[in-house]
This record gives structure tokens, C-alpha cells and sequence, in this order.
């Protein structure tokens, strides 16, 4: 996929993660690395591993990422967002901070459960601070939104100095550029 240097390239984060995880990873393999993207949140979450993973790839390939949140922004959907090095949202916005919820549909032995509940314990608490550093958030402000769960406004993101407050405008990093005159070559005499 060949772009201008200057296009930004504009990803819709869409649907529940679990499902929509390979498409997003593309997509975003198909910026270079250190190229800018304009991601586009409207996700309920999904499976915590891929809201680590889609982060992961934002950190890793150096991604100069903005997030607008046009819609929500909940659960596994908040790493990625908070990987982007600026955030925005409108007033209307929403994204719900809640401890992580596991499942898993295969039967295991009690052994093997003991090691899921361990290993849940730790992630949990990880990516719980994780989550804070990249939103330059107090920790303890992330965990009396994490416990019990709470629904977190745009405004009240802007507040906190986590996003920027924006208006339903044209952004400015898509708004079409004025094109320049076609330079034409005189006819010889």
C-alpha cells in the first residue's frame, strides 16, 4: 500500500476486539513504523489479550497514534487507546473502567484452574498499572475507576488532563489540504 509521506492513515476500532483483532493488526502492520494513524474508537472491549496485543503493536512499531473516541472506549478497547501518544473525545464519549472478566469455554482440571487464577491475579494487576502510566494517570484514581466498574465521560477524561476535549469539526490532521497549482510549461516560441 503506497501512501504520500503526509497522509495519515485512519483506522476504525469497531465491534468487539475478539472479533475484529486480525483486521485491526493489519491494518495497523500496514502503517510503517513510526508512521502516524488516526484510530477511530467505538468498541465495547472484548478479549483482554487483544486489547494487548493491538497495543502492543502501537508501542512496538513506535506508531505516532491519535485516538478519538467517537463513541466508546470500554474494557479490553482502553489499552490501545491509551497507547496513543494523544487522545481525544468528544462530551459525549464514554469509556468504562472495570476489572478484567476471564472465561473460558474448556474444561479444566482443578490443577490447571489454580494456575488460570494465579496467572489472572498478576496480569490483572499489571495491565491495571500499565494502563495508568500510559494514561499519565494517578494510580489510585485508575483503581476507584476500575472497583467496582465505572462509566467514565469524555468531559470528565479532559478533567483528569487524559484527552482532549474535541467538537463535532473536521479534524485538522484530515481536513483536505488546499492543492497546489499545476505548475504548466510554457510552448517554446
Amino acid at each position: 500500500m503506497s501512501r504520500e509521506q503526509d497522509e495519515i492513515c485512519e483506522i476504525a476500532i469497531v465491534g468487539d476486539l475478539t472479533e475484529t483483532e486480525s483486521d485491526i493488526s493489519q491494518k495497523l502492520l500496514d502503517v510503517p513504523p513510526g508512521g502516524a494513524c488516526l484510530l477511530y474508537f467505538d468498541s465495547p472491549g472484548g478479549n483482554p489479550y487483544a486489547g494487548l496485543a493491538l497495543m502492543s503493536l502501537i508501542l512496538l512499531r513506535n506508531l505516532d497514534a491519535t485516538g478519538v473516541v467517537i463513541g466508546e472506549c470500554s474494557s479490553a478497547a482502553l489499552w490501545p487507546y491509551a497507547a496513543c501518544r494523544r487522545r481525544m473525545v468528544t462530551a459525549l464519549s464514554v469509556l468504562l473502567f472495570h476489572p478484567m472478566k476471564w472465561q473460558s469455554g474448556e474444561n479444566v482440571g482443578l490443577p490447571e484452574a489454580r494456575e488460570w487464577a494465579r496467572h489472572f491475579g498478576v496480569l490483572e494487576s499489571e495491565m491495571d498499572q500499565l494502563l495508568g502510566r500510559l494514561l499519565g494517570a494517578d494510580p489510585a484514581l485508575i483503581q476507584t475507576w476500575m472497583q467496582p466498574g465505572r462509566y467514565v465521560s469524555g468531559t470528565e477524561m479532559v478533567d483528569h488532563k487524559l484527552a482532549e476535549l474535541i467538537d463535532f469539526q473536521p479534524l485538522a490532521a484530515i481536513a483536505p489540504r488546499p492543492r497546489k497549482p499545476l505548475k504548466r510549461k510554457r510552448p517554446k516560441s
